[in-house]
This record gives structure tokens, sequence and C-alpha cells, in this order.
């Protein structure tokens, strides 16, 4: 079984989850940028975040051989933020590094004015660099942010077929999908999605341009939350080819619009900038 988690954030996790995400059948990911949990305090501290997610990260992913591809953005939450936002006038020098495959998390977190601006702003960046754009909806007022978002997503440059919209859930899942745009689920241990609501919305609306993630943080999180939809489907009668048409060649066919997508892992460098993710050993 192959896997291609498409929404994970591996920077708070451990290597040990490398292992464990490997052996479940994981060989490739995307990690997208997102708020660390506290508010940064200037722009320079997001652009050392994007040089990991460049660098360090897909560093870390090689030497357990799954590929690791990044997306990069302002996210809604510190779009809010005024010293947060010069972020928005750097981000071209990034998005065309090979590693980025689309622009994001971006989208709404409270459905501010300063969260429309910088979803529209970041929608144009992404159909200037005919890029994909990875859509985070929000937590609260879901199928009320999920309208806002698909209105401004209307009035871009940006193609919906070019878009995917995440954490959804029942409530979301038919307007995401009447939008032209891709659906994409979190499964969570306790909150968002969990593996058994996931198959019954398979069942529901079918397998085309739907994306199954872990979006394992540092919360409460599970990064083999794939592999666990993947025998879930399996044992309520799915084919092995859906499987793979969920948590592979879906996400392949969405990140693969971006023209850099990379599958093949290269044989890892012993040292990514004279460190290595060895502790007490050579």
């Amino acid at each position: 079984m192959r896997i291609f988690d498409p929404h994970i954030h591996m920077t708070s996790r451990t290597t040990d989850d490398y292992r464990a995400m490997y052996d479940a059948g994981v060989r490739a990911l995307v990690e997208p940028s997102f708020w660390l949990g506290q508010p940064r305090t200037s722009p320079a501290s997001f652009f050392d975040y994007f040089d990991a997610l460049l660098g360090w990260e897909p560093f870390r992913a090689s030497q357990y051989g799954i590929a690791h591809h990044c997306t990069l953005a302002l996210n809604p939450k510190e779009a809010n933020d005024p010293r947060c936002t010069p972020v928005l006038d750097a981000l071209p020098r990034y998005l065309v590094k090979d590693s980025v495959v689309a622009v994001g998390e971006i989208g709404y977190d409270s459905m501010t004015p300063a969260e429309d601006h910088a979803l529209a702003a970041q929608l144009q960046l992404a159909a200037d660099h005919a890029l994909p754009a990875l859509v985070h909806t929000p937590h609260r007022d879901k199928l009320a942010g999920l309208h806002r978002t698909i209105d401004v997503i209307r009035e871009s440059n940006l193609p919906p077929e070019f878009v995917l919209l995440d954490h959804l859930n029942e409530t979301t899942v038919k307007a995401a999908t009447d939008s032209g745009c891709w659906a994409g689920f979190s499964i969570y241990p306790d909150t968002k999605m969990d593996e058994d609501r996931m198959v019954t919305i398979l069942q529901n609306h079918g397998t085309e341009k739907i994306l199954v993630n872990s979006a394992a943080d540092w919360g409460k999180s599970d990064p083999l939350k794939t592999r666990k939809v993947a025998d879930a489907m399996l044992k309520a009668g799915f084919t092995e080819d859906d499987v793979d048409q969920v948590l592979w060649r879906n996400p392949v066919a969405f990140y693969g619009q971006s023209g850099r997508l990379q599958l093949d892992v290269l044989a890892p460098d012993p040292l990514h900038e004279g460190n290595s993710i060895l502790r007490g050993g050579e």
C-alpha cells in the first residue's frame, strides 16, 4: 500500500513518527506552513520557518525514504497581526522554490477584513505562479466560512480545480464539491473527522477529487490516520484501487498541477548544513 499524506505538520513530529509512517506505507507528504501555537513577532521568524520547510524537513524525511514537499503562505490567524503582514510582500521569492507545490495554508480563521485581504492576495499569488492553493476552512462557523471562501475564490483568477478546500466535514462536503474545488478531510483522534465518518462520506460522495490527511501537529493528533482510513475503507468493502485513488493518486493529481512534484527519494546526504538527525552517534 502506498500513501501520500497531503497535509501534515512534520516540524512538530519526531523521527520516530517518520519511521512509523514509512512502515505504514507513507512514501510522500506535503507540509503546509501554519501557526506555531504562539504569535510570531516579526516576518523574520516566518522566513527561518520557511527555510526549514525547504531544507531541514526534506532532509529529515529523506532519511526515512519519504518525499517531502511544502506549501508556503501567511496563515489566516496571523494575517490579523500587522507585525506579520509584510510576509505577503516576501512570498514571491519563496514561491519559486522547487519543492513548493502550493500556496497555503490560506483561508479564514475569524473571517475578518484582514483575512479577506490576505486570502485574495494569496490566491492572486497562486495564479501568478501557476500554483494550486491549499485553503483552510475555519474551525468556527465552518459552513458560513466555506461559503465566504468560495465567493472569494470565484472572484479570483485561480480556477477552482487548482483549489483544495481542507478541514471539511459532513456539513460542508456538498458545498465544497459543488464548487468545483477539491475536498480535503483531516482525520484526528478526538476532533475534526475520524476514519469511520470519513468512510461514510466516501460511500455517499465517491472517491473523485477527495483527499484525506492526518494534519498531525503539536496537539493531540496521529500521523498514522491516513493508514487507518485505508484500513477502514478496505473493511467497509472499498477495493484496493479505491484506496490507492484516495490516498495516492488524488493527492498526486492535485499537487501535480504545480509541475514540481518529485516522488522519487534520492539517496540522502549524511548531513544538512553540517548537522545530522543523529544524537550521540556518528
